[in-house]
């Protein structure tokens, strides 16, 4: 078994390389590898050189989610020492997510479960030829809560609600093709592969880099704190999910409810050939885009025309002229 779970070095020109070094389960993170995560991020956020983080896994296999034998001891204790947990694991992928500085993921094996999440809420993710991926959650009764908001911004809810659902295994082009990582290159060019990255990253200016990913962030799902409606919502999710036989009956006590106060469905609308989309990954509304005649603002800006009134309500946006 490894002494310290997590290993990291600071090079002279400020690349920092960290390590997951469980290699004996596959780097499969349970308590220690978390604090570990978290300790290596405080130490590294107290050297004022630092320029680039780059992740890797030691042996065979990059990371293959959570270690289901440290999962099986604490999910029969109580909903405040599970909830515990998970926010030590929110925290230190947030961390993760949120740092001021480029991070790179080198990825080899097996990334299973919160190790697509890990590598989701890295900048650039490259990969070996070798790699296989797979959100497994759902295969072993659990959620995948924590990594949902960053899964969401690298592929999209789309490609979440496939692999979430199916907990499917699927490959590096595979990977590249749905955005979880950016390139594929032989296994023997990982290393190299990743150097060039790091080159073209410190080629340019730290404070444009940090200014770069915060302007980025603020348009992301993964960019949720603790004080967020969403991670209130998650919390609740997860007392329910505390112990093994409760989840699925929440589940369709939640489902009943919603069908006893949901309203007959009437037929919707054609949008207008004037409607797009619009914002960032964070929004999901729609706005029509008016003649200006037809703008005219009620209440907090929803357009009162007749075309604008047609559309149903989830679908409407307040708009500016």
């Amino acid at each position: 078994m490894a002494a310290n779970p997590v290993l990291w070095n600071l090079s002279e020109r400020g690349v920092a390389t960290v390590t997951l070094n469980r290699p004996e389960v596959n780097n499969a993170y349970d308590a220690g590898l978390i604090q570990g995560l978290l300790a290596a991020m405080d130490d590294l956020g107290r050297k004022p050189l630092l320029r680039v983080v780059v992740l890797k896994g030691s042996g065979k296999h990059f990371q293959a989610g959570a270690d289901l034998k440290w999962i099986n001891t604490v999910r029969p204790q109580s909903p405040e020492a599970n909830e515990a947990v998970s926010r030590a694991t929110f925290e230190a992928v947030q961390r993760l997510n949120c740092l001021p500085i480029p991070t790179v993921a080198l990825v080899q094996g097996g990334c299973f479960g919160g190790g697509t999440g890990v590598i989701a809420a890295c900048d650039v993710v490259i990969a070996a030829d070798n790699a296989v991926f797979s959100i497994t959650e759902v295969r072993w009764g659990l959620t995948a809560a924590i990594i949902i908001p960053q899964l969401v911004d690298a592929i999209g809810v789309r490609q979440v609600r496939r692999y979430a659902l199916t907990g499917e295994r699927f490959g590096a082009q595979d990977a590249r093709r749905i955005g979880l990582v950016h390139e594929v290159v032989p296994l023997a060019d990982l290393e190299t592969s990743g150097a060039k990255v790091v080159e073209q990253l410190l080629a340019n200016a730290p404070d444009a880099l940090a200014e770069t990913k915060a302007l980025a962030m603020e348009s992301s799902f993964g960019g949720m704190g603790v004080e967020d409606e969403a991670y209130a919502r998650w919390k609740a999710r997860l007392v329910a999910w505390a112990s093994k036989t409760r989840p699925m009956r929440a589940s369709f006590a939640c489902m009943r409810r919603s069908a006893r106060r949901r309203k007959p469905r009437k037929a919707l609308p054609r949008l207008p050939k004037n409607a797009r989309p619009i914002g960032g990954l964070a929004r999901h509304s729609w706005c029509l885009l008016l003649p200006p005649p037809l703008r005219a603002a009620r209440g907090e800006g929803v357009i009162g025309s007749p075309r604008f009134e047609r559309c149903p309500p989830h679908l409407r946006l307040a708009a500016t002229s």
